[in-house]
């Protein structure tokens, strides 16, 4: 049993310990979090901790992580563009339109079931039955680099530097119009919206949010930028290029209706760039995946259009 030490802030007092756990273990969803607390796996002071505990502020909380277990999902023989793999780690690129992790509506034919066919059960079980090895996650229609956690202290280190924020992410996309700024960034909390629960919205009070952007190249009527997450909230530059009015072209929960882009097939965003500290020999590594033929056309387009 893999145990994660964890010391709440004076100002985290009155959040409740399951929303608190997911903010500080990236990676760890808040469902995942309440199983914890069921399995009596969350203790301070010696005590196991109920899902309703609200912090104190400045308690010290250890986390009783499970071991590696089988998981009951389907391996399938998916081809995986793979970057990188080692006995720790593996560095995918995704394509656009496959689904990360297993849920109601996509139990089959996710990265997950590939990854249970390529690695069999050499994947890291901290965040539960359905997401072996998963660290972080992209969406569906966003193509490019994930890392893949192949044990659990992989997965803790992995998870301790995304939410340290020593691991860097970089992005592009193409967003419909002219930023002002060559470079800039976007600080706006982020929450599930109150009356679309597919889509999420700046509002007051949610998680912080922190999105670096720059101007690669500016064409007519649109711009092709480049961005690196300090926080990796959900749709996070995807709402927040929304929310300063330059929405992703193609993007069919933030985007334009109408737009000459609006019909190819989600949002034009890669995943472009990831570094990380290998999880055991600490050594730092950098991996790029190439902006994929669906990107390149748009550019090629957007050229012509000069």
């Amino acid at each position: 049993m893999n145990e994660v030490v964890l010391t709440a802030a004076p100002d985290q007092a009155g959040k409740r310990i399951d929303s608190w756990l997911a903010e500080q273990i990236d990676g760890l969803t808040r469902s995942a979090a309440q199983n914890l607390l069921a399995e009596n796996a969350v203790v301070c002071g010696g005590q196991p901790l109920k899902k309703n505990y609200k912090l104190a502020g400045g308690e010290t909380v250890t986390v009783r992580m499970p071991e590696l277990r089988e998981v009951d999902i389907t391996p399938e023989n998916i081809p995986l563009d793979i970057i990188y793999e080692d006995a720790d780690i593996i560095v995918v690129n995704k394509p656009r339109g496959m689904v990360v992790h297993p849920a109601a509506g996509n139990w089959s034919g996710t990265l997950v079931n590939a990854l249970m066919y390529h690695c069999g059960d050499r994947l890291s079980g901290i965040n539960g039955e359905h997401r072996p090895g998963i660290v972080h996650r992209i969406d569906k229609d966003t193509s490019g680099l994930l890392v893949v956690a192949k044990n659990d202290a992989a997965h803790q280190s992995l998870a301790a530097q995304i939410a340290a924020h020593t691991a860097f992410r970089g992005y592009e996309a193409i967003v419909v119009g002219s930023p002002r700024l060559d470079e800039g960034t976007i600080d706006k909390p982020i929450a599930r919206h109150k009356t679309d629960r597919k889509k999420m919205a700046i509002i007051e009070g949610g998680r912080e949010a922190i999105t670096h952007y720059t101007v690669l190249k500016r064409y007519r009527g649109y711009t092709h930028m480049a961005f690196q997450l300090e926080t990796g909230r959900t749709h996070q530059i995807r709402v927040h290029m929304a929310s300063i009015g330059h929405p992703i072209i193609g993007d069919p929960l933030y985007g334009l209706k109408k737009d000459r882009f609006s019909d190819i097939g989600g949002q034009c965003l890669h995943a472009a760039h990831l570094t990380l500290t290998h999880p055991r020999s600490g050594e730092l590594m950098r991996f790029s995946a190439p902006l994929p033929d669906y990107f390149t056309d748009i550019l090629d387009k957007l050229e012509r259009m000069q």
